[in-house]
């Protein structure tokens, strides 16, 4: 049997970036705050003229071209969004007409932070039930920084812009995806938030109203329940996979904090050098940032052929997504 593995990864993000110092001008907190509290240092930010779109392009091409598949040759494409250039249509069209995909089927995934992880696990089942998909592309992109007040501390210290895009393809020897786990804590819904847009928050026929028409995050929610529920997703996928969760190599996580990360790998019983973070240079860039990290550990070496890896994610709602791989390099099948 063939493997459906990763055999491209690819990442961009914007020139601007935003210092502890500089956001600490409109805050009530110090960058050393800041900094203990999340392990943030700074945070890139998409300019005014940039387009969610145009950064998952750049992305995805870069993915493709490790791959070493043409655009055309595509037959799926996941867009991972909550920050999409519109409300509709699809994020994952504009990929397909800027990309030239013109076989592809299309369709975007909204499970905020949880998206890249769910969106791979979901290429990955479509290959397995249907013999003619052999190339998959899933991409991450937010631009949360423009659904943000500045003055809120609980958001603005974290969030920031990117795109991470992966490529799946059929192997010829087994490995890559070998199960995925899901959990949903729904107790907690309102805990991280946009109402605004929506439509029982229409924007249409009413005043604009910051509370509403920005993101909301209670984040002592958020911790909790990410170290309550992710070390259970993530064993969840290793059962699923035969796997004992000593047997893993390597882990990457959903960059929401570093702290949070440095706490559950010695709850795990993994130490640091077994992940790769990035949130202290890049803030938290929601779906996107799991494959922007991916993407950044494969340019730097850090995964070799054979090693067993774990992707993890939490997001709003909330809900918890953990897959794991055994990590190939190798051609894809014609």
């Amino acid at each position: 049997m063939s493997g459906i593995a990763i055999q491209g990864v690819g990442h961009c993000l914007p020139e601007r970036v935003e210092t502890n110092e500089e956001l600490c001008l409109s805050l009530s907190v110090s960058p050393e705050w800041i900094l203990e509290k999340s392990g943030i240092r700074q945070r890139r930010k998409a300019a005014p003229g940039d387009r969610a779109s145009d950064f998952a392009r750049r992305a995805s091409a870069d993915a493709l071209a490790m791959a070493g598949i043409p655009a055309r040759a595509l037959d799926l494409i996941i867009a991972c969004t909550f920050s999409g250039d519109y409300i509709f249509p699809p994020l994952s069209a504009a990929l397909h007409r800027d990309l030239g995909a013109n076989r592809a089927q299309i369709f975007d995934v909204q499970a905020n932070c949880c998206g890249f992880v769910t969106g791979l696990t979901l290429a990955a089942d479509r290959m397995r039930a249907d013999p003619a998909v052999n190339h998959a592309l899933i991409v991450g992109v937010e631009f949360c920084t423009r659904y943000i007040d500045g003055t809120d501390v609980e958001t603005a210290m974290f969030v920031g812009d990117g795109a991470g895009a992966a490529v799946l393809s059929r192997t010829p020897a087994p490995g890559g995806i070998r199960a995925s786990a899901f959990h949903t804590d729904s107790t907690n819904f309102e805990s991280v938030r946009m109402r605004g847009g929506g439509s029982s928050f229409p924007f249409h026929g009413r005043a604009p109203d910051r509370q509403l028409d920005l993101m909301e995050m209670h984040g002592l929610a958020t911790w909790k329940q990410a170290i309550t529920h992710l070390p259970g997703v993530i064993r969840e996928a290793c059962a699923k996979s035969g796997v004992a969760p000593g047997e893993i190599d390597f882990l990457l996580f959903h960059q929401a904090n570093l702290r949070l990360i440095e706490y559950l790998m010695k709850k795990m019983g993994f130490g640091m050098e077994q992940t790769f973070t990035n949130v202290q240079d890049i803030g938290n860039t929601g779906s996107a940032s799991v494959p922007i990290a991916l993407s950044q550990a494969v340019a730097q070496g850090r995964l070799r052929a054979g090693d067993r890896i774990v992707l993890a994610a939490v997001g709003a709602g909330f809900n918890f997504a953990a897959s794991v791989w055994d990590w190939v390099q190798c051609p894809p099948l014609p």
